[in-house]
């Protein structure tokens, strides 16, 4: 199957389908705690580990009753419902919010007459949903005079965790709503079929890339199944392991995506300088963001913001990388830019998010879980493109080296391949690509024998050789004397061709200091494509090869005279009897 064939209309249109499902699924109604049955937090604050229930309780406490300045970086947060909220509904009972580590959860009913009862929570004691990123924890009993709720946060590790915290009546009403659990169970879907495919991929193709994108899957299929609490449909875990793979997962699938990114593009399509950037930002991310994401109490005041912060390098470097890339005409940065930017995007949203800048539901994170089914996707097709072109290329190798074993005759004085060895074999490399012919001719190469010696024009031949057979898409043979023939396929053929030539007298004068002629060449080139002559007969090229060469002798030496083909008939009078040229005085 061609690489045309494998990428038309149908993967588009499915992805389009996925993505207007996805679309309406985020379009439905909320998840069921975004509904009446749920009370958020009208007023926060922060405060360090000595300020009490009472202090909080009294009318001078400072509490931000916005939006605005919320904190996870100092030892306790603070937040309060007031009894106002659920005054015409049913008395809430328990208390949810976001997967998050800290240390411990205090609340604290606030009574008519100032006191305050209160029951204390280890992390180890929430109670983490089975559908959605959430943990539950059960309030003090609120009776008729309890004028609000108090939450003491001890060691907060997220914003979120604060941000979207509430209170209901109804314990199942702080799971999140079917259709939220059902587009996490289509992402994980999404990410499990590529998966499969690298397994396979790898198996008949042991490259490097197959295997950085399978364990990038994985990582995104741990982040996902974690982060976004699918992981509580199968097993009840720790608030605190859930929190931490989540966030650890996320930084190895980035890192991982990096180091991907690197070995996934073509030669070429990346400097130096830029491989070597790339690949330190795939470490730093597994390292720097990967040490945050555990979340131990100790860094409790740097490591939200440092997680965060940690990624804004990766973010332009990748981005950066992609730019220098599809610059570089690199048809693999093409897929990784179409699948990156969503993920891109919904990364600096959820980054502006968890730094504080805005609020917002944890409904936005399904855009991140989206970006990431998606871009593994297309990613994969991506994989898959670059498998089938490997393909190509290794058949294509593996039919020229066949080729070329059979090449076996060679020339004993500069080893390259001889006027015997390339006419029964010529269809085959014509064939097989070689479409431009060079025939080049030392210029009065006689003049070098006679005066500096037969040793030293064996020398300037050697040298002559080496030159024409340094092109890795060419091959170079010596068709007799001081004649040579080239056979270049692939991309600026003739352009190669000509530089080829144009160094043979710096090269010959660098190696062979004792002449003291310039040695120069000229060159007939002719491009025959293979629609032009299907059947080509070696002696027909070679011919018309031999007449540019003429002209380029009759107008000076020292040039190239050029012809492509657009189609070829065969004359009896083109045709030039005898083999080639020996050591002739042109």
């Amino acid at each position: 199957m061609g690489r045309g064939h494998l990428f038309r209309a149908p993967w588009w249109r499915f992805l389009c389908c996925v993505m207007a499902m996805l679309a309406i699924a985020l379009a439905s109604p909320a998840s069921a705690h975004e509904t009446e049955l749920s009370f958020s937090s009208k007023c926060h604050a922060t405060s360090d580990l000595s300020t009490s229930f009472s202090d909080m309780a009294a009318t001078d406490a400072k509490w931000i009753c916005s939006d605005d300045g919320w904190r996870a970086d100092q030892p306790v947060a603070w937040l309060r419902f007031d009894a106002r909220q659920w005054a015409d509904a049913d008395t809430p009972r328990y208390f949810f919010t976001r997967i998050a580590r800290h240390k411990s959860i205090t609340f604290g009913a606030v009574g008519d007459n100032g006191s305050v009862r209160t029951v204390e929570w280890a992390e180890a004691d929430g109670r983490v949903f089975g559908a959605g990123p959430l943990f539950q924890l059960d309030l003090p009993e609120i009776t008729q005079g309890t004028q609000a709720i108090i939450v003491r946060i001890e060691r907060p590790h997220s914003l979120p965790l604060l941000t979207e915290a509430q209170l209901t009546s109804d314990p199942e009403a702080s799971s999140w709503a079917m259709m939220d659990v059902i587009l996490l169970a289509i992402v994980v879907g999404m990410l499990v079929l590529p998966l499969l495919f690298d397994i396979s991929f790898f198996i008949v193709l042991r490259e490097k890339f197959v295997l950085l994108h399978a364990l990038m899957v994985l990582s995104m299929i741990n982040y996902v199944l974690f982060a976004g609490g699918l992981i509580g449909v199968f097993v009840q875990l720790p608030v605190a392991v859930v929190s931490i793979v989540g966030a650890l997962g996320w930084a190895i699938g980035v890192g991982l995506s990096a180091l991907f990114l690197v070995t996934f593009l073509e030669d070429g399509a990346q400097s130096r300088r830029m491989q070597r950037l790339t690949v330190a930002t795939g470490i730093w991310t597994i390292c720097v963001p990967g040490f945050f994401a555990l979340q131990f109490h100790a860094t409790q005041p740097f490591d939200d913001r440092g997680y965060f912060y940690a990624f804004l390098p990766v973010i332009a470097v990748i981005s950066v990388a992609l730019i220098e890339a599809l610059m570089r005409g690199s048809r693999s940065a093409r897929f990784v830019a179409v699948a990156w930017t969503p993920i891109i995007l919904a990364s600096v949203e959820r980054l502006l998010r968890g730094l504080g800048a805005y609020t917002g539901p944890s409904s936005l994170d399904q855009l991140i879980f989206v970006a990431t089914g998606l871009e593994v996707v297309i990613i994969s097709l991506s994989v898959a493109d670059r498998f089938v072109d490997l393909r190509r290329q290794r058949d294509e190798a593996v039919t020229e080296s066949k080729v070329l074993e059979r090449l076996s005759e060679r020339d004993p004085l500069t080893g390259l391949l001889n006027r015997r060895a390339i006419d029964a074999r010529f269809l085959d490399l014509h064939r097989a690509g070689y479409e431009t012919f060079g025939l080049i001719d030392l210029d009065h190469f006689k003049l070098v024998n006679d005066t500096a010696g037969h040793a030293t024009g064996d020398k300037v031949l050697k040298v002559v050789a080496d030159i024409l057979d340094s092109d890795k898409d060419s091959i170079a043979i010596r068709m007799g004397g001081e004649e040579f023939l080239l056979l270049l396929r692939g991309e600026n053929a003739q352009i190669r061709a000509e530089k080829l030539r144009s160094a043979i007298p710096i090269r010959v004068a660098q190696a062979v200091p004792e002449l003291e002629i310039l040695v120069t060449a000229s060159m007939g080139m002719l491009t025959a494509p293979l629609q032009a002559m299907p059947n080509a007969v070696f002696e027909d090229i070679y011919s018309r090869a031999d007449k540019l060469l003429y002209e380029a002798k009759n107008q000076g030496r020292n040039r190239t005279t050029s012809e492509k083909l657009k189609a070829f008939v065969r004359r009896k009078e083109d045709r030039r009897k005898g083999g080639g040229k020996t050591n002739k005085a042109a």
